[in-house]
């Protein structure tokens, strides 16, 4: 309840700086017609791909990054770092020229240093930091990949060097580190926000190192950040960067065509988009799922056999050519072909009616039952139309007499908070990849310690499962690697805690005199190299 009552005051603590305009669609400024509203405004405290887009990579930085070119590692705020033979000590030396925003709300007196890096982790990892709780103490990632029983502390060597200090080697910590999520606060915000005891402020009015600067925010309507003039990178071209929330997607697109957006989210009409002579789509191939998730806790789906004959009831095929129109490939497994873990000898369960029957007999529901699905309510890489999906499904399942009750009466941030409490039965729902580790797509929404922070939507833990991702985490040859993640592919083909549906691509459509990459094969956009002409 706690985190649920900050979000309120949002929009109390925000009133004081609204604008009456959205921003023109001039040289100067860039507007993005984004699908849905944040969560927080610190990405250490959600998973959620629409908060993350709004915010990770336009107001911060992380110590490393994974670089456009080859998706390797590479420096960010850590200018180098060394690990250990061991793999249990890494030290990062900072740089010594990066500023922290200067807002209406903040002044830095300093630039970055080692004191704002043991502050933003060690407010994750100690219960008893005077910061942790200010937002309900979740933090669904760093708690969902065990970093707090991996990271024995957080040691400052001098002001521009840190060492982290692990209880084991886990060859996923640099990628992890690399995420959208493990962004840098400032430690002396936090201690101003202290004095003044306005600690709920640390989430709600940011202030980071990113090319982007926060200026306001309209719940339900807009995002205005400025340019960050003295950002340690490369200039940002663009003065002004503004968020318009639109949740319809033919809203977003009818936006685009009357020149009140530069830029649209999941765009629909691609084949009009494509014919028009001053816009372009764009894609990238991403490393998403999109899945059915069941809750274990619940009735029916405590029982693996039920789980099972609804898997064989769906026919990936027919939502892929209705919602996808192609341009997705079926979900064999949880993870995607381009992944070196992928294993072929991992089946789909594939589509049999007969089969789903049978099981669904055999689990005692021979006359068929009544279930819930819940119905992610915007658009996603992953599932560009939940609800469609979700009336796909409810037809395919009234032939093994399984009654489906769709629930889409939920807006996002809503939605999630009753998810991660585990108020649903199954879930329409998917993830996309916030680095190229295969890790990512297993500890962050199916390990046990993933059900203890809510954001395993399955609510399912399974200790072979766990066990083998523990051991591949404790090496680092890839072959070895492979072999672990094939078994827990394996338990999940036989437990079905979800039901994998669909690899897909994300797309954009922005006006042409727009330039700059924006999208990336998996965690958020980032709009530092957008320029208009």
């Amino acid at each position: 309840m706690k985190q649920l009552c900050l979000l309120c005051l949002l929009p109390v603590l925000l009133s004081g700086c609204y604008g009456n305009d959205k921003g023109s669609l001039s040289a100067n400024s860039v507007i993005y017609c984004a699908e849905g509203s944040p969560e927080s405004f610190n990405p250490q405290t959600v998973t959620s791909g629409t908060t993350i887009d709004a915010v990770s990579y336009q107001l911060y930085d992380r110590l490393i990054s994974f670089q456009t070119e080859n998706n390797e590692i590479g420096p960010s705020l850590a200018k180098s770092w060394h690990v250990t033979r061991d793999g249990k000590m890494i030290t990062f030396y900072l740089r010594k020229d990066v500023t922290f925003h200067q807002t209406d709300y903040f002044t830095p007196t300093r630039s970055l240093n080692a004191d704002d890096v043991l502050f933003s982790f060690n407010r994750l990892l100690d219960p008893e930091h005077k910061f942790h709780y200010v937002s309900g103490g979740k933090y669904p990632f760093f708690q969902s990949v065990g970093f707090g029983s991996l990271v024995d502390e957080v040691e400052k060597i001098n002001d521009y060097t840190v060492r982290f200090k692990l209880s084991r080697a886990d060859s996923s910590f640099l990628a992890n580190l690399a995420t959208d999520f493990a962004v840098i606060l400032s430690a002396e915000y936090a201690d101003q926000l202290a004095a003044e005891n306005a600690y709920h402020k640390i989430d709600l009015l940011p202030v980071g190192t990113g090319p982007y600067k926060f200026k306001e925010y309209r719940v339900g309507s807009l995002i205005r950040y400025y340019r960050h003039e003295n950002y340690w990178r490369d200039q940002v071209a663009i003065e002004q960067l503004v968020y318009d929330i639109t949740p319809s997607k033919t809203g977003r697109l009818t936006k685009l065509l009357a020149n009140e957006c530069d830029v649209i989210a999941y765009p629909v009409a691609h084949e009009k988009i494509k014919e028009h002579p001053n816009l372009a789509l764009e894609a990238v191939t991403s490393f998403n799922v999109s899945y059915l998730g069941f809750n274990t806790q619940k009735p029916p789906f405590d029982n693996k056999l039920v789980r099972q004959a609804i898997a064989y009831a769906i026919n990936k095929q027919a939502i892929i050519d209705a919602i996808y129109f192609g341009h997705a490939e079926i979900a064999k497994s949880l993870l995607p072909g381009s992944s070196w873990a992928h294993d072929e000898s991992i089946k789909d369960h594939g589509f049999s009616i007969d089969k789903a029957k049978a099981l669904l007999a055999q689990a005692g529901y021979p006359d068929g039952l009544t279930m819930d699905i819940w119905a992610l309510p915007v658009q996603r890489a992953y599932n560009p139309n939940a609800l469609t999906t979700a009336k796909l499904i409810q037809a395919d399942l009234q032939q093994i007499g399984v009654t489906v009750n769709i629930v889409s009466n939920y807006e996002w941030g809503t939605f999630s908070r009753l998810l991660a409490r585990g108020e649903h039965q199954a879930v329409l729902l998917g993830w996309s990849a916030d680095h190229p580790d295969p890790d990512n797509f297993f500890t962050p929404i199916l390990s046990c310690a993933s059900m203890n922070t809510g954001n395993n939507r399955a609510f399912w833990c399974n200790e072979a499962f766990d066990d083998n991702l523990y051991k591949s985490l404790q090496t680092t040859n890839t072959r070895e690697r492979k072999k672990h993640y094939a078994r827990a592919l394996r338990i999940l083909s036989e437990e079905v805690p979800l039901l994998p549906i669909a690899h897909s691509r994300r797309y954009q459509a922005r006006h042409k005199n727009v330039r700059g990459e924006l999208l990336h094969p998996f965690g958020g956009i980032d709009f530092s190299g957008v320029s208009k002409n």
